[in-house]
């Protein structure tokens, strides 16, 4: 029997149990909605149980309420396929007059809901569970909470050990508990499996109506392709009809795409709509996501090598992968992730708005330089745009970049190490990586580059440093390793040589910061 992996829900259903009769969770199939409601049921009624199944139905037409005895919180999965035992557990709730006392378990939205005929108001807590994050599938150290960027962010530190093979592996596996388990080809078929159950009958069970297959598939592969988009429904058609010879109208997208959100298998995001200084048109239209990346991966029939031949493409999936992550560990703090576009192109990847009011400005990359400094300055433009006269500053901006060693704080003030603190340093930028050293300002202004990286030769530090050094005179050069620190001739006079530890210098470092910049592996909801 495997080990069951604690899971961002696991608390949060004890949470809503406490404070309401029954609780649904709802989301894909194998994301594990109904080993994680079993882990706290006193019992368990298995309504899909092929044994009993019919049996099951017919009760539940004639007497629902017998199904609903048992020790509490009762079990029931897969509740959906019987629509009147909905009313049934409200019936129940009401007259019990105590919490926690149904967790009801589904993988779809009820095909019809003429045997419901109560909202579930007051009696009910919802709760969306999404495939596994990172953190939750123990592929993430968990260094790097959310929770943490909200109240503490100049206190975040972390290491990344996975590399871009490792992170293409785990944008093609997914989150599902499943796949988790397994290794290499084994691991990603289930994504696969998953993506066949979609097109070969899933969708048709969400609403009751018979669909095309190879439709089907067009159009997931279209929706693939337009993954962290706002493509229309007509864009949509226009591709699946490329390779369609039927003619397709733009409802009937609507009613596949709609049935597809139905099944959980896709979770569009809304638009945020901040108060800004300026009257700039905010885009309104929702970003389509997949709610697992994996999903767009088996759609277009790619594997792990596909993207790292591709890396535009794999920008597009890490991003899917991230927003998964951060739609968890958001539900954790009692916020909503949202996007961001006016009508300039001005935009930003996701917003974390927490129910206070507090909120934080999250770029999307799968790393290079060029492409985080785009994504920093992004961040700073939409903040210097929101009024703050009538909401919250952003608790934090944050490049999220799914290559690099470390969790660090990009933009550092540093008051400390007195040994820098006599040059009245403006900035300093840590770089993971010799070939990217550089400096970090303005021609004219103080700043320097702190080499953290061990021993490194000096062609390679002139690659990086040399035209910045000869364009601001007012930049140092600072070398922090134990007994292999030192300074290119070239640029002694403007260098300082620190024979240590980095970790322990690092620590010395008074260093708070509002731009941050993660990578994905060490990133968890919960302090």
């Amino acid at each position: 029997m495997r080990k069951y992996k604690a899971r961002i829900a696991d608390k949060i259903l004890e949470k809503r149990l406490l404070g309401k009769g029954a609780v649904l969770i709802e989301g894909a199939k194998w994301c594990g909605k109904t080993t994680t409601a079993e882990q706290i049921a006193g019992s368990i009624l298995y309504m899909a149980d092929p044994e009993k199944e019919q049996q099951n139905l017919t009760m539940a037409e004639i007497s629902p309420g017998r199904l609903l005895k048992g020790k509490v919180p009762r079990l029931i999965d897969e509740w959906q396929i019987a629509p009147k035992l909905w009313d049934a557990v409200r019936f129940e709730v009401d007259h019990r007059d105590e919490m926690g006392q149904f967790i009801l378990t589904g993988s779809a939205v009820p095909a019809s809901h003429e045997h419901i005929h109560h909202t579930g108001t007051g009696r009910f807590s919802w709760i969306l569970m999404r495939p596994m994050s990172l953190y939750e599938s123990l592929d993430s150290t968990g260094e790097v909470s959310l929770k943490a960027l909200f109240e503490t962010p100049e206190q975040i530190e972390g290491e990344n050990s996975l590399d871009l093979n490792q992170l293409a592996f785990l944008v093609c596996r997914g989150g599902w508990p499943r796949a988790t388990d397994l290794k290499g080809e084994v691991a990603l078929e289930q994504a696969f499996d998953y993506y066949d159950a979609v097109v070969k009958s899933d969708i048709s069970r969400a609403d009751g109506i018979t669909r095309n297959p190879e439709r089907v598939k067009r159009l997931m592969r279209s929706y693939a392709r337009n993954q962290g988009s706002q493509a229309t429904n007509t864009l949509l058609k226009g591709d699946i009809m490329a390779n369609d010879a039927e003619s397709l109208d733009t409802d009937t997208v609507y009613s596949y795409i709609n049935a597809l959100q139905k099944i959980f298998v896709i979770e569009e995001m809304e638009a945020w709509n901040p108060n800004l200084r300026s009257k700039t048109a905010i885009r309104t239209s929702n970003t389509r996501y997949f709610v697992d990346p994996s999903i767009a991966v088996a759609a277009l029939g790619l594997g792990p090598q596909d993207l790292i031949g591709d890396l535009n493409t794999f920008g597009l999936f890490f991003e899917t992968m991230c927003i998964r992550d951060l739609r968890v560990f958001a539900d954790a703090l009692n916020g909503k992730v949202y996007h961001f576009r006016d009508k300039t192109g001005l935009e930003c990847d996701a917003v974390v708005h927490l129910r206070n009011g507090s909120y934080g400005l999250i770029e999307v990359k799968l790393g290079g330089d060029k492409l985080i400094e785009e994504g920093a300055e992004n961040l700073k433009t939409l903040k210097n745009k929101i009024d703050i006269t009538k909401m919250k500053a952003p608790s934090f901006l944050m490049v999220l970049i799914g290559v690099g060693d470390y969790a660090l704080q990009d933009f550092l003030p540093v008051p400390a190490l007195e040994i820098i603190r006599k040059w009245s340093l403006l900035y300093l930028f840590l770089s993971c990586r010799p070939q990217r050293l550089r400096c970090r300002a303005d021609t004219g202004s103080r700043c320097a580059c702190l080499n953290a990286s061990g021993i490194i030769t000096a062609h390679l530090v002139l690659y990086g440093l040399q035209r910045p050094f000869a364009e601001n005179p007012k930049a140092v050069y600072v070398c922090i390793n134990k007994g292999e620190a030192y300074a290119p001739k070239e640029i002694a006079d403007r260098s300082i040589c620190i024979d240590g530890d980095i970790g322990e210098a690092l620590k010395k470092m008074n260093a708070p910061s509002s731009l941050l910049s993660r990578h994905m592996a060490p990133f968890r909801a919960m302090s």
